[in-house]
């Protein structure tokens, strides 16, 4: 007679058996572990830049739409800005209406006036280019704004000229850097536009080795801040066969 016993202790043994060859030692673990977070330290910091860099694209892009969508609104409204009576006026008064004409149409949080007299909605820090040196830009030399979404808008004119700083941050957050979160628009009435135009819309190429200071119109035609991933050369931080010129090579991808 067969011992059920037996045979159930044999098959209890060759499942302990089983389970010990399949089973990791903690060494094993350890390095496993270990591994993983060296693949997580190398690939995190990539997607957290590339998300940074598509939300900034979008936000930009969305403040270029509500400029041009204002612009079209206030000249539907006043006729042409060059006959908003600016010739003859001092600065401030230049700014004042051109910027009360264009903030009709946009949604505003917040006013400071002219050069942020009422308050600040610029960083009071100075500007810097991409690479963290001081720049010479001056965002807030007109009136100045904070939109809906919290960015920064500082609204400046001439007799045929609108200006546009930009920063996508407003004044308490993000690095104040050109081509990082810093962008410029204009309109110029010498070029015939029929709106704003994305700073330098005429040479977007020049944005390589600017250090931020001529990449808003790369970031609305190209889609992407590579810039920010190459060296003054174009030459892409990532891949030193890739040099971005603004004409064949757009992406450091």
């Amino acid at each position: 007679m067969t011992n059920k016993h037996a045979i159930n202790n044999s098959k209890h043994s060759t499942n302990n058996s089983l389970l010990t060859n399949f089973a990791f030692t903690l060494a094993e673990t350890l390095i496993v572990m270990g591994i993983i977070g060296v693949v997580a330290a190398l690939t995190l910091p990539n997607l957290n830049s590339s998300t940074g860099d598509k939300e900034k694209i979008a936000k930009l892009k969305k403040v270029y739409s509500n400029l041009n969508d204002a612009y079209g609104r206030a000249t539907a409204v006043y006729g042409p800005f060059t006959e908003w009576g600016l010739t003859g006026e001092e600065h401030e008064k230049r700014c004042k209406k051109v910027a009360e004409r264009l903030t009709e149409f946009m949604k505003i949080s917040k006013s400071c006036g002219y050069q942020g007299t009422n308050g600040t909605c610029f960083s009071s820090g100075i500007t810097k280019y991409s690479d963290g040196t001081n720049s010479t830009w001056i965002p807030d030399l007109g009136y100045d704004y904070i939109l809906s979404d919290g960015t920064s808008i500082s609204i400046e004119s001439d007799t045929n000229f609108i200006g546009v700083d930009v920063d996508l941050d407003g004044p308490n957050k993000g690095k104040h850097q050109l081509g990082t979160d810093h962008f410029y628009f204009s309109v110029d009435e010498d070029k015939k536009e029929n709106g704003f135009i994305p700073y330098s819309q005429d040479n977007v190429a020049a944005c390589i080795g600017s250090k931020g200071a001529n990449c808003t119109a790369w970031v609305i035609e190209f889609d992407n801040m590579d810039y920010l991933k190459a060296d003054n050369s174009g030459k892409c931080n990532n891949n030193t066969s890739r040099v971005l010129d603004g004409v064949s090579n757009i992406t450091c991808k």
